[in-house]
This record gives C-alpha cells, sequence and structure tokens, in this order.
C-alpha cells in the first residue's frame, strides 16, 4: 500500500477512537436515554432538544462498532439506550406510527416531517442490533419500518401524517434524489443483517440504483441533480431544479459503486465513477479548498444562504467514495483526491484537542463562532462511518 495511505491509517485509527471517546462521554443521555447532539466544541450540551434521525444513525453507529471490531458492552448499551429511546418516544402513535423528526430530551413530540428518514435511521438501528444480539423484536420493527417507507415513497398508501406536498401538485410535481439514494444505503445494510430476505433487499436495491441514473443523472449538464420532474424532466428554469449537492452526489456515488461490487454490474460501476468526478471537479473550492456546500449546475447565484460554507459531511463522503474507487481501481486520480482531502480534514476540520470534527466552517475554512461538535442534524453518524470505512478499506488494501 501506498506510504502515505500507510501513514494517513494510523491517523484514521486514532481519530476514531477520539471520535468515540467523545459521544460516549458526552453525548449518552444517562437520566433519559437516547443521545444528546447539540454539543460544543468541547462537549457541553447547548439544547436538550433530541434530533429522531440522530437516534436511528447513533443507534446503528454502536451496533455497527460490534459488527466490525467485536462486541463491546458499552457499545451495545449505547445503540440499545437510542433504540430504546425511539421505542418509547419516537412514533407518532396519532399517525401510523411514523416517527418524528424532533423531541424534547424527555420525549415530548416536538415537529414532525414529511420525508422518511426517521424512519430509514429507526431501521438501520434495529437491523445492526438484532445483528448483532439476535434480538427478534428489533428484526420485527426493522422490517417494518424497510416496508413504510418503500410504501410511502412510491405512493402506495397515504400518508397517515397528512402533511401537504412541499409544492402545490397542480402548478408543480417534482421527485427527489434522496428518497432512492437513502435507501439504497438502507437496502444494503438490510440484506447483510438479514440475509433471509435477501431476495427483497437486492430487487429494491436495484430498483433504487436505477431510478438515481435514469432519473436524476444528467450527463449533458455533468451534474446529479437534487430535484426534477416526476419523469426526470429538466425543472432548470426554477432555481430549487438547479440545484446540486455535490457531497450528496458523492456520498451517493459510492452507495452506487457498493452495488455495482455486489452484482458485478460494470456499467453502474463507471456510472458512479463519473458521478463521483462531476461532483468534486464542480464542487472543489480551488480558492480556499474544501467542497462547497451547493452549487448552481448553471452557474447561477444559489439560494441557500449556506451555499458556500464547508460542512463536516461532505469531506467525509469525499474520503470514503476517492478509497473506495481507489482501490477498485488502482487510478492515481482517487488517491490524490483523497491525499488532498485527507489534508484538508486533519487542517481544518479535525479537532485533537477535544476530538470529533467542527460541524460548520465558514468558507475560509475557519469554523464558525462558537464552534460546534453537535447539532440537529450532525452527530455521531458521518464522522465514525467514515473512519470505520475507511480503516476497512485500509486494512483490505494492506493485506
Amino acid at each position: 500500500m501506498d506510504q502515505r495511505l500507510t501513514e494517513a491509517h494510523v491517523w484514521v485509527k486514532d481519530e476514531l477512537n477520539r471520535c468515540i471517546d467523545f459521544w460516549l462521554e458526552h453525548g449518552i443521555d444517562k437520566e433519559y436515554g437516547g443521545v444528546l447532539t447539540c454539543l460544543d466544541r468541547a462537549g457541553n450540551v447547548f439544547s436538550g432538544d433530541k434530533s429522531v434521525w440522530m437516534q436511528g444513525r447513533c443507534g446503528w453507529i454502536f451496533a455497527y462498532l460490534c459488527t466490525v471490531y467485536g462486541k463491546k458492552d458499552e457499545w451495545l448499551a449505547a445503540s440499545k439506550s437510542c433504540i430504546d429511546f425511539l421505542e418509547k418516544y419516537g412514533h407518532n402513535k396519532n399517525a401510523g406510527d411514523r416517527l418524528y423528526f424532533t423531541v424534547t430530551r424527555d420525549g415530548k413530540p416536538l415537529r414532525q416531517r414529511r420525508y422518511c428518514h426517521s424512519e430509514n435511521f429507526y431501521c438501520i438501528a434495529n437491523a445492526e442490533y438484532y445483528y448483532n444480539t439476535g434480538d427478534k423484536e428489533c428484526l420485527k420493527n426493522a422490517r417494518w419500518a424497510y416496508e413504510l417507507v418503500w410504501n410511502l415513497n412510491h405512493g402506495i398508501i397515504a400518508d397517515p401524517v397528512g402533511m401537504p406536498p412541499k409544492t402545490e401538485p397542480g402548478t408543480r410535481q417534482s421527485r427527489d434524489h434522496g428518497s432512492p439514494m437513502i435507501y439504497l444505503n438502507v437496502s444494503d445494510i438490510m440484506r447483510r443483517c438479514d440475509p433471509e430476505n435477501s431476495e427483497l433487499y437486492e430487487k429494491r436495491a436495484k430498483e433504487c440504483a436505477e431510478e438515481i441514473i435514469r432519473y436524476f443523472y444528467k450527463p449533458e449538464l455533468k451534474c446529479t441533480l437534487e430535484t426534477v420532474g416526476l419523469n426526470g424532466e429538466l425543472q432548470t428554469d426554477t432555481v430549487a431544479g438547479r440545484v446540486v449537492n455535490p457531497g450528496h452526489d458523492i456520498e451517493g456515488s459510492w452507495f452506487l459503486q457498493n452495488q455495482a461490487n455486489h452484482t458485478g454490474n460494470k456499467e453502474l460501476s463507471e456510472t458512479a465513477q463519473q458521478i463521483y468526478r462531476n461532483a468534486i471537479e464542480a464542487g472543489w473550492d480551488e480558492k480556499y479548498g474544501g467542497l462547497l456546500y451547493f452549487i448552481d449546475c448553471m452557474g447561477y447565484p444559489p439560494e441557500a444562504y449556506e451555499h458556500d460554507m464547508k460542512l463536516w459531511w461532505p469531506h467525509n463522503e469525499i474520503l470514503i467514495a476517492s478509497l473506495m474507487f481507489y482501490r477498485d481501481t488502482g487510478d492515481e486520480y482517487y488517491l490524490n483526491w483523497f491525499l488532498k482531502t485527507y489534508e484538508y480534514v486533519k487542517e481544518y476540520f479535525a479537532d485533537p484537542e477535544y476530538g470529533e470534527w467542527y460541524g460548520y466552517l465558514r468558507r475560509d475554512g475557519l469554523p464558525t463562532e462558537p464552534p460546534c461538535k453537535g447539532s440537529t442534524f450532525k452527530g455521531p453518524f458521518h464522522v465514525p462511518r467514515c473512519l470505520i470505512t475507511l480503516d476497512k478499506i485500509m486494512n483490505e488494501m494492506e493485506a
């Protein structure tokens, strides 16, 4: 293995330990259960409100640590605490047991969203915990959530929450990239954890990959769009129809590469690589380094105020995707991007003094003030998932 990767591997393992220790010490709620994610640089809690996404994501990550490195009581307990909190407080009993988006620290409902990502992360937490413990109730819950998300995303059942669509359907209808992309990853986890139902997961993973390519990948524009018409039509006369989230595309590219590797689909692998190349070449900030959060596919001003900020998770996805593609192709193009991003995150995102990564940087790389390590959207998920995946790939390459 390249000596530079060998040196990076040492950092990855140390950084993973610092990250996990940070969340175990500061995030796990010993009073009410679950995880607290609104943490400042040193780990002090600045809001007790809980993200339901993060309960599922944290439940999954600590169970996944057991899958990869062997079971530890502390990890299993952290996972179970999040799953139990979700079971007790996460469901909207008046709306088909759909999960909330946020709740109070002690579990009172705060906010519901139309998207199904709370259910997606509830699903993978239960599946991974079942994989490590054999808890049949968790498997039952994972299968239930997996089916619910599919039915809601495909209009098979009416949404019991009854929230209106994002835009007036009589005026404009659209589909979003995130739904099939996340479900592809959920399907990958489910077929590993629940091989008894592998035929279903194989079928749906294939359909998700095809949906992403058919509707959202636009080679003529050299991008993958976040929003398109119901049949993949361009809506580039609108701001929303021109949005490209480079980090999202790069994350999706390695989900697609996993699917390509699993099925032996070389054409899908080539498309996944092109999605990656389009995103990183359009999104990388040549002036200050790092990946821009949003760009407009036609070069117009993006609408989101945070479009030129640097967020933690897109850089996690670059590291995973670039190393995965380098492992699978041997192309130095991907190695160079891995090393370039590795140097950037070491300098700007990592915090050796306190552990974990800053969540939000300004365009010039300085943390927003006061800096934070967690929020409603940032918890123990993207950073540890990245570091675990890098460690696994590097171990494979060394072997």
